[in-house]
């Protein structure tokens, strides 16, 4: 066995992955050593590990990201197959999306105008709302929003309280790649409850505002992205001022509707005319 074992470095030249991803692949537990040396921390190979080494490449070149391709190996076989496709399938959910979004790109880039969103006008009641804030970018924001769902759910079920109405984000800044804003998820609820460490209270007041409807496939980072700055240039056509933060509202179907059903909301509040 001990013959049969490679070092690091002819494994790296085998794979033609590098020292450092590899070393990386066995801080992650994705890739470990048949044997690591306790003395010098020298890190030995055998024949099951370039196996290892060789697919973790060939699926990495296809785009999965670590933790994918640690679920992929370790089922192998027909389950393998199954979540290899299963990424697939919601990377080409998220190209579909993102073609839609470079469409709407491309309409304000040239004037065309072309109504991509429908934007329409409706009335808001009063709501008491309990919420929980965060500081995000880009990266950090869908971890966030499903944490925050989360602990709302939780707080709410704890006091024997219900929702009463869907729950939405308040964006208090661009949330993109480059720069972090303050954003609070919110759970409208007629239940009296205090504010308690994490959990914030506040009464929302009733307001008209302008909205646009989003559909499941619709949902990804950049096309709501597109949504809140047509909803935007809806606003600035009409003459309209935005009385608060945009938002962002999400059904109760949004993980379990097809793709043409409707999800979720891009509103933003209108300041009263006249």
């Amino acid at each position: 066995m001990q013959d049969e074992l490679i070092t690091i470095g002819e494994l790296a030249a085998r794979t033609r992955l590098s020292v450092k991803a590899l070393r990386l692949y066995d801080g992650r537990a994705l890739l470990r050593p048949a044997r690591t040396d306790p003395r010098t921390g020298i890190r030995r190979y055998g024949p099951e590990q370039v196996e290892r080494a060789r697919r973790i490449a060939l699926l990495r070149a296809a785009g999965l990201p670590l933790a994918r391709i640690a679920a992929v190996l370790d089922a192998g076989g027909a389950e393998g197959e199954r979540l290899l496709l299963a990424y697939w399938r919601e990377r080409e959910g998220v190209h579909a999306a993102r073609r839609e979004a470079v469409g709407y790109a491309r309409s304000v880039l040239t004037g065309r105008g072309e109504a991509v969103y429908e934007v329409r006008e409706r009335e808001v009641p009063e709501q008491r709302v309990l919420f929980v804030r965060r500081h995000v970018d880009a990266a950090a924001l869908p971890g966030f929003l499903a944490e925050a769902s989360g602990l709302l759910f939780d707080r709410l079920g704890r006091a024997g309280a219900c929702l009463s109405g869907p729950l939405f984000a308040v964006y208090h800044g661009l949330v993109s790649e480059d720069s972090a804003a303050l954003v609070e998820v919110c759970a409208p609820t007629e239940a009296a409850l205090a504010p308690d460490g994490l959990f914030g209270v506040r009464i929302e007041p009733a307001h008209r505002e302008a909205y646009t409807e989003l559909s499941r496939r619709r949902g990804d980072f950049a096309t709501m992205a597109a949504a809140h700055d047509a909803v935007a240039a809806w606003l600035a056509e009409r003459g309209r001022e935005r009385a608060d933060c945009d938002r962002e509202v999400y059904y109760p179907n949004w993980a379990t509707a097809a793709p043409d059903e409707h999800v979720a909301d891009v509103a933003v509040p209108l300041r009263p005319t006249g």
